[in-house]
């Protein structure tokens, strides 16, 4: 086991989708579409055949729907486009000499460690007994919504195997993301505690730390999977008269909350590392910057004349270059983090909560008045 093999794919699931063919090298999203997307068409079916599918289509059960259509693809999205990341981050870390040769070892240990958790049988047993406790008590993850719980006047089979599959399933696979977290978290604090030799001149201002940013700029989906989630239960409970849309604002400040602390707090395990490289590049490059001041003044100021132009000279461009490389380690962060990443997950969580503002902005009064208008009526 190498540092190059990194993956945080395995468990029970994956091995079952596998031997379906549902698989594919770091590929799970036909895993996903067929657990999600599939099981929508099964209770489709099921609610034509009963009569019942109009139920399925109303705003109070939209949540349904879009767990299984939306989110559930969505966490399998995200480990099939992060996994990769994950494992050219590790990579990167003995390529660019950021973990020096005698710390390879330490951290090969780390990776088959995380390696061996993310691929044993028990962390997927356990996450589907909690799944289904949770369903047989009636316990409910969140406090908005309608189909989150069934309601035991429904008796049709269609929202028998919803409630009691879909949901069931739903909560599994979000175990088992936050099993994932965990473990890539614990990862990076390990990985922190390593004698890292951070580059503070490096152009991504992390150190050589920016495949990292990389990798937590992916997250995204997971962010938009959570703002899905609360989005949808909340239009859930608009339609029935127990919310009102003005309850999106705190709502949506808890999401964006909630991904800080899931994606960008783990981060946080390199800030003294970061702080410590800056301060020791920002000494050196100084230093550097007066010896060859020094030595440019001394060869173009202090002399009267000299027979060599100062026009197009590199020892010109080489001063623009040092203040350039200058200003970069004194840019450096503190956290791995970039204004791309932060752009990325912030319209993840805002997006979906757009649709909520339909309740309170109807499209079709407000195209009416804008007609209304536009022919001066």
């Amino acid at each position: 086991m190498t540092a190059e093999s990194f993956s945080l794919l395995g468990g029970s699931l994956h091995r079952i989708g596998r031997r379906l063919g549902l698989v594919h090298g770091t590929n799970t999203v036909p895993l996903g579409l067929a657990l999600g997307p599939g099981l929508w068409l099964v209770v489709l079916a099921l609610a034509l055949l009963e009569g019942v599918s109009a139920g399925l289509f109303a705003v109070s059960a939209v949540g349904a729907s879009a767990r299984l259509l939306l989110v559930i693809p969505l966490l399998f999205m995200c480990e099939s486009w992060v996994d990769p990341r994950m494992a050219a981050f590790v990579h990167a870390l003995v390529d660019r000499g950021i973990v020096p040769p005698d710390a390879k070892s330490t951290l090969d240990d780390e990776v088959r460690r995380t390696n061996g958790r993310a691929n044993a049988r028990w962390p997927d047993a356990v996450w589907l007994i909690i799944a289904v406790a949770l369903e047989l008590t009636g316990a409910r993850l969140g406090s908005y919504g309608t189909t989150e719980v069934a309601d035991p006047s429904l008796t049709s089979v269609a929202a028998f195997v919803y409630f009691h599959v879909g949901v069931t399933l739903f909560r599994f696979l979000l175990f088992r993301w936050m099993w994932k977290l965990a473990l890539w978290s614990w990862f990076l604090w390990r990985v922190s505690r390593l004698d890292l030799r951070l580059i503070p001149g490096h152009p991504d201002r992390t150190g050589g730390l920016g495949s990292l940013v990389g990798v937590h700029e992916r997250f995204s989906l997971l962010v938009a999977a959570s703002s899905i989630i609360q989005a949808t239960a909340l239009a859930e409970s608009i339609s029935t008269g127990s919310a009102v849309a003005a309850a999106m604002y705190p709502l949506l400040a808890l999401v964006l909350a909630t991904s800080c602390a899931l994606f960008i707090a783990p981060l946080l395990v390199f800030t003294d590392k970061l702080w410590v490289a800056r301060t020791r590049g920002v000494g050196q490059y100084d230093t550097l910057a007066a010896r060859y001041v020094a030595a440019f003044e001394a060869k173009w100021t202090g002399a009267v004349d000299r027979a060599e132009p100062l026009l197009g000279t590199e020892d010109v461009r080489s001063f623009a270059d040092l203040d350039s490389a200058t200003h970069i380690v004194k840019g450096m962060r503190w956290i791995p983090v970039s204004s791309r990443m932060f752009t990325m997950m912030t319209l993840a969580a805002v997006v979906p909560f757009l649709t909520l503002l339909m309740f309170e902005y109807p499209i079709a009064d407000l195209s009416k008045k804008f007609i209304m208008r536009l022919v001066g009526l």
